[in-house]
């Protein structure tokens, strides 16, 4: 089957151009002028005028519940969600019941994310048996399963020697360890960020150095072992200081910041509202302008959502009692066009790079590219209407977020996984 993607603005070769694209089957098959006229057995047509047409978003960092706590989410759900926002591509945490830290319990999530994914789901595997022991799974038998990098995201490494030989496993199998950086030893219960505001609030706060110092642990490590270390949701301006120095030493570190991190600050944070509640949570204005300052001269490598939906009935008190966790994947283009790109902070370039060929790049991905050849992975936004955030339109099960009833531009139009329209908010010809 083909289909003609018309009259679109083409993100190329990191620059804007008016051209046609084609899809055949499930590949892109040409780009050009005038394309209708020199392929005449076109299938379906989407006039794509005045909208950007854009490699497929790639998210490195969602949790999709499933399986074992469905009520917040399901692969269904969370996947189509993915694709609201424009992603084609996602890397699935595994912080599931059952962890997927053996064999058997990687295939059977393997297997679901085929059967339900609506968009192309990588699985992480954990590092630890149960995501929370020093036992370490096997790292071999898991890649060769299908995991494409390990992680025990939502609990940091407590103990250096388990990450030293985790980090030395990673290494012999060429795939990234991905870090959740917390020292659990410094948490004293906090809830949000350590400062005036949670003094103000009267809530437990977290110190900065929960993050920091258990990655400083971590850099030397990962210097030592010559491993593809990857740090989840950098949040702290120490953090920053850090990978940028590990990174001018040669050590093999990359990192990911999420879109609430960029956009808020723990100022934000007026009353006890358990939907600012998140982990790492929201720092200070230093920190928020620290993490911009790392986007923009390439310590920080790209933008991950860690999309996190919990049920209402799990957010809707204190922060003590609430879950950690914000849902991002139906929000994040559009917050960060609007935001970052709109506001001149990022280009709109920049952007695009650091949500799709960035991140593709740094996991080994086919995806992040607009080629002919390349897995038809394609999101086509409207940049130029203002819109709403409307918890009538999340597709997600998770509503935990601060920025319902925001206005933005970005919104998705169409998103399209291996040339299937997943993701359709207008008609077409």
């Amino acid at each position: 089957m083909k289909k003609l993607i018309k009259n679109g603005t083409l993100f190329l070769n990191h620059t804007f151009t008016q051209q046609d694209l084609l899809i055949e089957d499930d590949k892109i098959k040409a780009i050009g002028i005038d394309l209708a006229d020199e392929f005449s057995d076109i299938d379906l047509i989407i006039d794509a005028e005045g909208l950007i047409v854009t490699p497929g978003l790639v998210d490195v960092h969602v949790h999709y519940r499933e399986p074992g706590f469905e009520y917040k989410e399901t692969i269904k759900t969370g996947s189509l969600a993915a694709a609201h926002g424009g992603f084609t591509t996602v890397g699935a945490m595994p912080n599931l019941d059952p962890v997927p830290d053996t064999v058997a319990h990687f295939e059977e999530i393997k297997r679901r994310n085929k059967k339900d994914g609506q968009v192309h789901i990588q699985q992480y595997a954990a590092i630890t048996k149960d995501r929370t022991s020093e036992e370490l799974v096997d790292f071999e038998g898991l890649k060769k399963a299908g995991a494409f990098a390990f992680t025990n995201d939502g609990s940091g490494i407590q103990t250096a020697g388990t990450m030293y030989l985790a980090m030395t496993e990673a290494a012999r199998v060429k795939l990234p360890l991905v870090s959740h950086v917390e020292d659990n030893s410094l948490l004293f219960g906090g809830v949000m960020n350590e400062g005036v505001r949670a003094k103000n609030l009267g809530l437990p706060g977290i110190m900065g150095i929960v993050e920091s110092s258990q990655l400083a642990r971590d850099l030397m490590l990962a210097q030592k072992t010559g491993v593809h270390y990857h740090m989840c949701h950098v949040s702290t301006k120490e953090s920053v200081e850090l990978i940028r120095i590990a990174k001018g030493h040669g050590i093999n570190v990359t990192c990911e910041v999420s879109p609430h991190h960029l956009l808020l600050t723990d100022s934000d944070i007026h009353m006890d509202n358990g939907n600012y509640k998140m982990n790492p949570p929201l720092r200070t204005e230093d920190d928020r302008l620290a993490l911009i300052e790392g986007l923009l001269d390439g310590t920080i490598d790209m933008i991950a959502t860690d999309h996190a939906p919990h049920s209402e009935e799990e957010k809707q008190d204190s922060m003590i009692d609430a879950a950690f966790g914000i849902t991002g994947s139906e929000t994040a283009f559009s917050l960060l066009y609007t935001k970052m790109v709109k506001t001149g902070i990022l280009t709109l370039t920049q952007l695009i790079i650091l949500m799709s060929e960035n991140p593709a790049k740094t996991f080994n991905l086919e995806s992040g590219l607009l080629e002919p050849g390349m897995m038809a992975d394609i999101s086509l936004f409207d940049i130029s209407h203002e819109q709403t955030i409307r918890e009538s339109d999340y597709i997600s099960k998770g509503k935990n977020t601060p920025f319902t009833g925001q206005k933005i531009y970005g919104t998705t139009i169409v998103t399209m996984v291996s040339g299937e329209i997943k993701y359709d908010n207008r008609k077409v010809e």
